[in-house]
């Protein structure tokens, strides 16, 4: 496979191929609309190049002036905003719908982290066995979440649900309007994060392959209300 020759960031000298061209000369001064002739004369005279800076008028403009420095000059102001440039960055974390609260604290100080670097985060909670039937509460703990990140992000994409995985990504506010919400806030326990039940309350069935008595969550997520009986309803023996 050919590779493209680079491609210049000008025409320069002969070839320009316009009738008449706006001149500057290497002082920086307009000289007006002259013939392509009289503008190249006058480049060589100075022992310079003539440079076209812009197809987009009529005539071309074109600059007399050294063709390597006004290179290295683009290729460092390219270099420069190329820095100045974000990479947008999605940070995962991944957790249960029955999250204990050390848990829950740590992910959510990882969020933190991300969005006050300017990453995105992405939440990814799974439903494992009898979870998959109550995914309602597990929207409970995503709400919790947009809840406790209100001051530092906005919603990007609204949980939902993907086979056994609940999604959703939050973004960094803006600096205005993330200003605005610190200003706002009263107390770290906010109405919001209050109305909310704390996740390591949020029980659910056990799963066949979990004790009878107790449940615990696996992995990371260990919930450290494992010992909590499951009641068995009476009406069930009726």
């Amino acid at each position: 496979m050919k590779r493209e020759a680079p491609r210049e960031l000008a025409r320069i000298n002969e070839a320009i191929r316009e009738r008449e061209v706006r001149l500057i000369d290497e002082k920086g001064e307009h000289s007006g609309i002259v013939p392509i002739e009289e503008a190249l004369r006058r480049a060589q005279a100075a022992n310079l190049d003539l440079v076209e800076v812009s197809n987009k008028s009529k005539p071309h403009v074109c600059r007399v002036m050294d063709y390597g420095q006004y290179k290295y000059e683009q290729a460092k102001k390219q270099k420069e905003a190329k820095k100045k440039q974000k990479q947008i960055v999605v940070k995962e974390i991944k957790i249960r719908p029955r999250i204990d609260q050390h848990d829950y604290d740590f992910k959510l100080n990882h969020a933190l982290k991300f969005l006050e670097h300017g990453d995105k985060v992405k939440i990814i909670m799974q439903f494992r066995g009898r979870e998959m039937a109550h995914k309602d509460l597990g929207r409970v703990v995503m709400d919790r979440i947009i809840a406790d990140l209100g001051h530092l992000a906005q919603v990007e994409q609204e949980p939902r649900i993907e086979g056994r995985f609940m999604n959703m990504t939050l973004a960094p506010l803006p600096a205005a309007q993330r200003k605005k919400k610190e200003s706002q806030r009263t107390a770290p326990g906010t109405e919001a994060r209050d109305s909310l039940p704390p996740p390591e309350n949020v029980l659910l069935p056990p799963d066949d392959d979990e004790s009878e008595g107790t449940w615990e969550a696996d992995g990371p997520d260990k919930v450290e209300a494992a010992e909590t009986p499951w009641i068995e309803d009476p009406s069930d023996n009726e």
